[in-house]
């Protein structure tokens, strides 16, 4: 079940969910709007020119208010907001069309598991032929919160818990099993 704005504030005042820095504008019918941090970050250049998932990434991280997107580039960000999630409560990220419609995709690989705390980080990228500015505080896209049937077994506690900024991949803290 899709929650409502009525279920969102009650929750938020009961403390069962969290979103801080937050302002009650926010708050949509059915999803809370999320803004851009002031956190980018970039791989750094590799002398092989190839990234594997076996490998820990080097990140190149700014701060700033403004940051400018070039065409077909790719840069990490981060929400503005922390959020911490209860266990029984997950989230989707959803862009917002408007940016959709300038060529700024927005990821983050679309989910929040229940029991997750942190700043979302953000994938972006410009399909573009033209540099898009971006603007920290910026409404970038929203979260809609999905109520699970029950609390989750074993809620998130995983590699990106309690994020802050625009955190790289630490997919080469996976223990994958590989069968060739």
């Amino acid at each position: 079940m899709i929650l409502s704005d009525k279920t969102i504030l009650r929750m938020l005042e009961e403390k069962t969910l969290e979103i801080a820095p937050l302002e009650p504008t926010q708050i949509q019918p059915a999803s809370v709007d999320i803004r851009l941090g002031n956190t980018f970050s970039v791989v750094e250049d590799l002398p092989s020119g190839v990234i594997t998932l076996e490998d820990k990434i080097d990140y190149k991280s700014i701060q700033t208010d403004t940051y400018v997107l070039l065409p077909g580039q790719f840069v990490l960000a981060t929400t503005m907001e922390y959020i911490a999630l209860p266990d029984n409560l997950t989230a989707f990220v959803e862009g917002r069309s408007s940016l959709g419609r300038m060529g700024l995709f927005i990821q983050n690989a679309g989910w929040v598991d229940p029991g997750f705390r942190g700043e979302i980080t953000l994938e972006l990228f410009n399909a573009n032929r033209c540099a898009i500015e971006l603007r920290a505080g910026r409404r970038v896209g929203q979260l809609v919160f999905a109520e699970m049937d029950q609390s989750a077994r074993n809620p998130y506690s995983g590699k990106y818990q309690g994020q802050r900024g625009a955190t790289g991949s630490r997919v080469f803290l996976d223990n994958e099993i590989i069968h060739i």
